[in-house]
This record gives C-alpha cells, sequence and structure tokens, in this order.
C-alpha cells in the first residue's frame, strides 16, 4: 500500500505563486509516474501535470509556461511550483502515483486526499 500526503495549498491573489508537494510513504516498490490532477466544482478531474522516472513531462494547455513540475525520486516526491495563478486555477489539486508491488505486479493508481488552491482576483 502506498500513501500520498499533499501540502501547500492555499488562498493567493492572482498573479501570485504557490508550491505543492506530495510524499509517497508505504511499502514503495517502484514508481512509473507521479502528477498532479485537479478538480473545479462542478467539473470533471483533469490532468495538470505529468513526471515519469524517466523521460520528458508533460502539461495541460492551460498551465503551460507557468507551471512546472518536479521530482525527487530519493525522496519519492513530486512538487508543481505554480507561478501567475489566476482565478481559473481554483481547484482541489490531488497528487497521482502509478505503482506496481513487485516486479510481475500491474500497475497501480494511488491518489492522495487533495488540497485546495483558490486564486482570488
Amino acid at each position: 500500500q502506498v500513501h500520498l500526503v499533499e501540502s501547500g495549498g492555499g488562498l493567493v491573489q492572482a498573479g501570485g505563486s504557490l508550491r505543492l508537494s506530495c510524499a509517497a510513504s508505504g511499502r514503495i516498490f517502484s514508481i512509473k509516474t507521479m502528477g498532479w490532477y485537479r478538480q473545479a466544482p462542478g467539473k470533471q478531474r483533469e490532468l495538470v501535470a505529468a513526471i515519469p522516472s524517466g523521460g520528458s513531462t508533460s502539461y495541460a494547455d492551460s498551465v503551460k509556461g507557468r507551471f512546472t513540475i518536479s521530482r525527487d525520486n530519493a525522496k519519492n516526491t513530486v512538487y508543481l511550483q505554480m507561478n501567475s495563478l489566476k482565478p481559473e486555477d481554483t481547484a482541489v489539486y490531488y497528487c497521482n502515483a502509478v505503482h506496481k508491488e513487485r516486479v510481475l505486479a500491474p500497475w497501480n493508481d494511488y491518489w492522495g486526499q487533495g488540497t485546495q488552491v483558490t486564486v482570488s482576483s
């Protein structure tokens, strides 16, 4: 079992910055991809950014150039630096990790509890 704990959300004015962190703990064998999703009221959960264990990052078009995802594999932690925040970035942000428990096990998705980001205009 893998546990993801997010931190760093809060209230910020438009144009401001926040940095989200997500630490994975538990019986960690191999984490393939870590990422951030968000869900605004009345909307579906959407991918914000993802970073594989090796390879290039990916971003939603709406956050390109403003958000940066990074990862510390030694700490099993993923970060999301959010700059030039806009009111439309307001949402609950969820951390995601794709993990398997052993070599021949399937990959499973794990989710954090979510952290609220509110951007005021």
